[in-house]
């Protein structure tokens, strides 16, 4: 069977020197996308003009517009390849073959969306490379929805920093949300999987993709992800919570650093304390003074834009 024709779709701003290898990466693909689409929010540096040079059809959204849920499902509605890869700027193809193997699992005609590996950066730290390899082991597995009570929270995960989604299945469910803070994938993953539809996780179609994150950073990624189910709390219902998954991570991570850098443990376990507390917090965002929420989040813009126009478009 020959593969399905497939747009990639990756929302930019100011990518910086990493743009030029995240397209080389892109060139050197055994299977290549029939469009490529770059939804830009403003950049200020040659972002569009580099996308345009290697073909791609660019589309501007203001910066203050810009919402990791609606402005991809606005995305979703500008083509009409049957299969969407969504990327991230700063996530580079790893080996000529991963968007065909992210791409083969579509065979099966009960497959939602699939996502691929993300392994740590060369230059990565031991607590930056132990939440990649964490968070995306080795082992490829399909969550059914069938399966999804064994799978608890992780059963509707998914992660647009490389995903791919049945374009017909997305728009089934509902595309993405019109509204997201963060994870506007996991609410995809979950609605599919609501649907009927399955998810696959591919670890042999892979990225490079990681980030050193600060405490300051920890604190607003995890206020924002509580923020998220906040709005969502029908995932926690239909999936469970976090905690169990939370405590697997903790240990995972104590046992890695105590084999390879000991003296980074003081350091996680601050972090740990921190990204909880941050989490409860985003829980309780409604109750909590608008500046206060500005000074935590990560995604100020999201709070300076209480709701989306009716009608609004890229």
């Amino acid at each position: 069977m020959s593969p399905p024709s497939f747009a990639v779709v990756v929302p930019t701003l100011n990518a910086g020197d990493a743009w030029l290898q995240w397209w080389q990466a892109l060139q050197r693909q055994t299977l290549q996308p029939t469009r490529v689409l770059i939804v830009d929010s403003e950049s200020t540096d040659a972002t569009p003009a580099i996308a345009l040079a290697h073909g791609a059809q660019v589309v501007t959204v203001s910066r203050a517009d810009f919402d990791h849920g609606g402005t991809r499902a606005q995305a979703a509605l500008l083509v009409d390849e049957p299969i969407l890869v969504y990327m991230t700027q700063d996530a580079i193809l790893h080996g000529d073959d991963s968007l065909a193997r992210l791409l083969a699992v579509f065979e099966w005609q009960r497959l939602g969306a699939a996502y691929g590996r993300q392994l740590p950066r060369p230059q990565a730290g031991p607590i930056e490379r132990h939440h990649r390899l964490f968070s995306y082991p080795p082992q490829s597995r399909v969550v059914t929805p069938a399966e999804a009570p064994r799978w608890g929270i992780r059963a509707p995960f998914l992660s647009d920093s490389y995903a791919a989604y049945r374009r017909s299945a997305l728009l089934a469910v509902g595309n993405f949300p019109a509204r997201a803070i963060v994870s506007e994938d996991m609410y995809v993953g979950g609605r599919m999987l609501q649907g009927g539809w399955s998810l696959a996780y591919v670890a042999e179609a892979a990225v490079i993709h990681s980030h050193a994150y600060n405490l300051v950073g920890d604190v607003r990624r995890y206020f924002d992800i509580g923020a998220f189910y906040s709005e969502q709390d029908w995932l926690l219902r239909e999936f469970g919570g976090g905690g169990g998954e939370g405590w697997r991570f903790a240990r995972s991570e104590l046992a890695y650093l105590l084999r390879r850098a000991p003296w980074r443990i003081p350091e996680a376990l601050l972090r740990s304390a921190c990204k909880l507390a941050a989490f409860h917090l985003g829980r309780r965002q409604q109750r909590l003074p608008a500046p206060v929420r500005l000074r935590l989040s990560g995604q100020k813009h999201y709070f300076r834009r209480p709701q989306m126009l009716p009608g609004q478009r890229l």
